[in-house]
């Protein structure tokens, strides 16, 4: 598999139609997924002294952060009123490979900073809900 450009993966949000349209996150300049997935332990006194874990169990979930400057884009607009109201929303990964990944986040949190010679810009970060899928 080639190496790929970090430019290239991005973050894109939901219209809030069925089925959405997705519109890139502007202004982002990193991107990060973490793929999380809880161990439940089985270890029992057959297990010779080392620890065994259950296939499959366990909850599985996807974090999503990011940084950028703010440039006012409905995209922007839209993930500020989500972390206002408090709503999940459609979000889409989408990787140079062509690979995306699809599921409903939470904007866990969402800052702004501006510092007086230099630009406004935010970090955020997105929590899933139910099941991320791979297209």
């Amino acid at each position: 598999m080639p190496a790929e450009k970090g430019s290239a993966f991005l973050l894109k949000v939901g219209d809030g139609g069925l089925p959405p349209v997705y519109a890139t996150v502007a202004g982002l300049r990193t991107t990060q997924l973490s793929i999380n997935g809880d161990a439940v332990v089985i270890t029992n006194k057959g297990s010779g002294a080392w620890r065994e874990l259950l296939s499959g169990a366990g909850v599985r979930s996807v974090s999503v952060s990011g940084a950028g400057v703010f440039t006012g884009s409905a995209a922007e607009t839209r993930i500020k009123s989500n972390a206002l109201s408090g709503v999940l929303d459609d979000y889409e990964l989408s990787f140079e490979s062509g690979e995306r990944m699809r599921g409903k986040f939470l904007v866990a949190r969402l800052d702004y900073a501006g510092d007086f010679n230099g630009e406004r810009s935010y970090t955020l970060a997105l929590e899933s809900s139910g099941e991320v899928v791979t297209l």
